[in-house]
């Protein structure tokens, strides 16, 4: 582990101290219960070395880190005896679309590829992730997938909802909003 700043707020923090999930690291993380603050990241910021961002608590701290590293969620940037600093990824919104047939799939897939688009794929269903936090992000996915949707060759499901989780939790409030590993 590398060592932290005296303060979160003092000096960059400058290296990632581990995963939230590993021990000792999360018995430590624990046992500060509320005293956890997170900063919630995009996922397109995580591959940044370098930002200002300000903790749930209102906390503005400077990340600096070095080419070798990259945030992820659970990062641990800062641990000390009274307060910690965590990384969370916010959720993403995914739009879930059903092509009608076979050949619509096909022609939804080559569109999506075409745009550059973070897709998944649950069952027959096309999911689209949504990048962008403003209000418009959403209709310009939708506005690409005009033809689509008003030709019926693909119906839309849901509207950018957050795809469910895989972090399990134990039914008890954890300050890290995921639970346990």
């Amino acid at each position: 582990m590398s060592a932290a700043p005296m303060h979160p707020s003092d000096a960059p923090l400058t290296a990632i101290l581990g995963s939230a999930r590993d021990e000792p690291l999360h018995s430590r993380l624990h046992a500060l219960g509320e005293r956890v603050e997170t900063v919630e990241l995009a996922r397109s910021d995580l591959a940044r070395r370098r930002l200002r961002v300000t903790t749930d608590r209102g906390r503005s701290v400077a990340i600096a880190l070095a080419r070798s590293e990259r945030l992820f969620d659970g990062a641990v940037l800062y641990l000390g005896g009274t307060a910690a600093i965590v990384v969370r990824v916010a959720a993403e919104r995914w739009l879930r679309l059903a092509p009608a047939t076979a050949a619509d799939a096909l022609a939804l897939g080559y569109h999506a590829g075409n745009l550059h688009w973070r897709v998944a794929f649950e069952g027959e269903h096309l999911l689209v992730a949504v990048e962008g936090e403003d209000e418009g992000a959403e209709g310009r996915y939708l506005a690409r997938l005009a033809d689509f949707l008003q030709s019926g060759r693909a119906v839309l499901l849901a509207a950018a909802k957050p795809r469910p989780s895989t972090t399990a939790t134990n039914g008890h409030h954890h300050p890290l909003g995921g639970g346990h590993p």
